[in-house]
């Protein structure tokens, strides 16, 4: 078990299924065969642009984390068996740097995370049929979760992490702008949280008929009908931007009560975007970014586990690990899909 195949990128839409050497197991590690993973918009943006945000490749990239598997190996002190279904939290912590031992561990000064060029070298991701972890990063899975649901639980618990970032839901009407994983998710989290009315607002049709589904009490297509936010007016006591655009965080804005909360969950294409700065100082709002999660990977494992956010229900496709890159390519589609997962080949 020295080799893997893995879906490897090597520049802007040069994703390859190739094998690579991946050595002996280390020290203090664990090996997980592939189970499924999900294609997640970072994963769309290093494939597109060869970047994510403000994190650009310097090497081949293997993509992938959203994912979960089968512990195959063990060289590590652990309570983890062979054989043991896992979701796996694509986050490594260093624990002891001031953000971690402040429970913030999501600014963790010593992270590394799979599938990012956030750090030279990068760490690989999990779009591979073996891939090594540390104990702390594989959490358990009951027999009855798949693991399409169990590779849900990373970008699950993102949306926990905006939706704690927005404070007490309970009763407070809330906003999702963007109805893509990200959004949708966070139209179920919100909803576990208490939240009273429940809006989407989106660009197309397919994923809003998809939110109404999941609990959405009104819907905005702006396609359609674009000045429909700006007709709403100020009317929601919490927003969550999802669609990761400069128009999206200015609709948060607009639709922002007076003394409102903005959440900023999207990744926006440059760090630098004009948005209505005079309507956050003349509305008292409060804009709150959220980043990435902490221990809420546990809690989105807990609550797939007991069946309380229905995470498969976003799945629109299901492709084999080793179509990785035309998987790629169909979640762009928009029109059609709202989660592609890649499985185990057959």
């Amino acid at each position: 078990m020295s080799t893997a195949f893995a879906a490897t990128l090597f520049g802007p839409e040069d994703l390859r299924y190739v094998e690579r050497d991946i050595g002996p197991l280390a020290s203090g590690m664990v090996r997980v065969e592939f189970g499924a993973a999900g294609i997640c918009g970072s994963d769309m943006h290093y494939f597109r642009h060869a970047r994510s945000g403000d994190f650009r490749m310097t090497a081949p990239l293997v993509l992938g984390h959203e994912i979960a598997g089968t512990v195959v190996a063990i060289h590590a002190e652990t309570g983890l068996k062979l054989g043991q279904r896992v979701a796996v939290n694509p986050s490594r912590w260093c624990g002891t740097c001031p953000a971690c031992q402040a429970g913030r561990e999501n600014h963790c000064e010593n992270i590394y995370f799979m599938g990012s060029a956030s750090k030279t070298p990068h760490m690989q991701g999990g779009f591979a049929t073996l891939f090594d972890a540390i104990p702390a990063q594989c959490v358990p899975i009951p027999d009855h979760v798949s693991f399409r649901a169990a590779a849900l639980a990373e970008p699950l618990a993102v949306c926990l992490h905006a939706v704690k970032r927005g404070g007490d839901l309970k009763g407070r009407s809330t906003l999702v702008i963007g109805a893509g994983p990200i959004g949708l998710l966070t139209l179920l989290g919100a909803k576990a949280a208490g939240a009273g009315s429940l809006a989407v607002a989106d660009l197309a049709a397919a994923p809003l008929a998809l939110a109404a589904q999941l609990g959405a009490q009104e819907t905005f297509d702006l396609s359609a009908d674009p000045e429909a936010l700006k007709r709403k007016g100020a009317f929601c006591d919490v927003v969550f931007e999802a669609s990761g655009s400069p128009q999206g965080l200015a609709s948060a804005i607009g639709a922002a009560k007076k003394g409102g909360i903005v959440v900023q969950i999207g990744n926006q294409p440059s760090g630098d975007i004009p948005f209505p700065a005079n309507q956050v100082m003349s509305k008292e709002i409060d804009l709150r970014g959220t980043f990435r999660f902490g221990t809420e990977f546990m809690d989105a494992v807990r609550l797939i586990s007991e069946g309380k956010v229905p995470v498969e229900n976003l799945i629109t496709a299901e492709l084999p690990l080793s179509e990785a890159p035309r998987g790629l390519r169909l979640a762009f589609d928009r029109s059609r899909q709202v989660k592609v997962i890649l499985t185990a080949n057959i």
